[in-house]
């Protein structure tokens, strides 16, 4: 019975995981790799230690690199602190909207912030770009991490 549980603990921590690659509230590797955990604990897979490591190690550097590239590539572009948390407010308002939203809710949200900071659009347009950029490599990085454990997960489970 209580690896079942574990079991189920684990397919919604997978799922979390990948919602939380869009949502930035959630670290969704961290989850991903509690979900994988949970499956370890069960009858139905056992990974080895140096994998589990390996993938533990994958989500705690995707996840530092998540607050890293924004902050990297809007200074790269020439952008404020202003135009990172501009995003970050656009990204949230924008997973309301939908896909589009989500791509450009950071763009127009670092744009606004970086008016705000500065009364020039092409330097607003830049940096607006640059923090977008950093979001979406960001959400790359951890979509990626969280769909190589959630391949693992389904490979365990099935085999």
């Amino acid at each position: 019975m209580s690896d079942y549980i574990l079991l189920i603990l684990g397919i919604i921590f997978m799922i979390i995981g990948i919602i939380g690659c869009l949502v930035p509230v959630l670290p969704g590797p961290p989850f991903s790799f509690l979900g994988l955990i949970f499956l370890h604990l069960t009858r139905f897979a056992h990974f080895t230690t140096p994998f589990l490591i390996t993938l533990g190690s994958l989500a705690v550097i995707v996840t530092v690199l998540d607050y890293v590239f924004p902050v990297w590539w809007t200074k790269r572009f020439g952008g404020s602190k202003y135009g990172t948390r501009g995003a970050t407010i656009g990204l949230i308002i924008g997973f309301f909207i939908g896909p589009l939203g989500i791509i450009i809710g950071p763009l127009m949200g670092a744009f606004v912030g970086e008016m705000i900071f500065k009364d020039d659009i092409n330097y607003a347009f830049k940096a607006g770009f640059g923090s977008l950029l950093g979001f979406l490599t960001g959400i790359g990085l951890k979509l990626a991490a969280s769909f190589v454990m959630t391949f693992y997960f389904v490979k365990e489970l099935i085999k």
